[in-house]
């Protein structure tokens, strides 16, 4: 799968319901996703699905557990093969691709319709929340190995990693909740990096 996520030849039953839960989610979004619908992209019998889970919103709670995990560990493998400021480039090409597939912005829009439940939800809420608190760790690590490498200011890494995710965080639910022109949100974000992070001369 393009995505990356999963495996070709996936040989768990609880990794093929959730990639048939990611196929599902980028054809119909969270609103009208169903246990059935999400069948339909299974290999296997629908029964399976809800012998492992009771309904669909216990099943994209382990899904998000399961993005969660996974960019987790493409993080670590980061912090091995770039330097500071390469990985801050390589976020910001992420949140600001103008490349973006259909079946990509899909799934960023499945991905806001799950975040709102949030605000009802407290399973939601919880996951949500940890969400956030990885990624600002991630940005924060980030902050701190450019301080070290010597590209970065000294600047208090949570403060400015906090004030990074509330941008990013913002233009990815913009971009598929409204009409916004990512180029110039990009340099803006690129000139709070600029005046805020990166050493004189860099």
């Amino acid at each position: 799968m393009s995505s990356g996520l999963f495996p070709d030849d996936p040989d768990e039953t609880r990794i093929e319901i959730l990639e048939a839960t990611y196929a599902a989610l980028r054809e119909h979004g969270y609103a009208d996703l169903t246990i059935d619908r999400i069948g339909e992209h299974f290999t296997k019998s629908t029964s399976l699905i809800y012998h492992h889970y009771e309904g669909k919103d216990e099943l994209l709670l382990d899904f998000l557990s399961f993005l969660l995990e996974d960019a987790q560990g493409r993080s670590v493998e980061d912090e091995h093969d770039a330097d500071a400021t390469d990985r801050l480039e390589r976020v910001f090409e992420h949140v600001f691709t103008q490349d973006a597939t259909e079946e990509e912005l899909a799934f960023q829009r499945a991905m806001v319709g799950m975040r709102a439940q949030a605000t009802t939800d407290d399973e939601y809420r919880t996951h949500f929340t940890e969400h956030d608190r990885v990624f600002r760790d991630q940005l924060a690590a980030i902050v701190r190995d450019g301080i070290a490498e010597g590209v970065f200011r000294e600047v208090d890494p949570v403060q400015v990693a906090t004030m990074l995710h509330t941008m990013l965080s913002g233009a990815m639910a913009t971009q598929v909740t409204s009409n916004v022109d990512l180029s110039s949100m990009q340099a803006e974000v690129e000139a709070y990096v600029e005046s805020r992070l990166l050493v004189d001369g860099r």
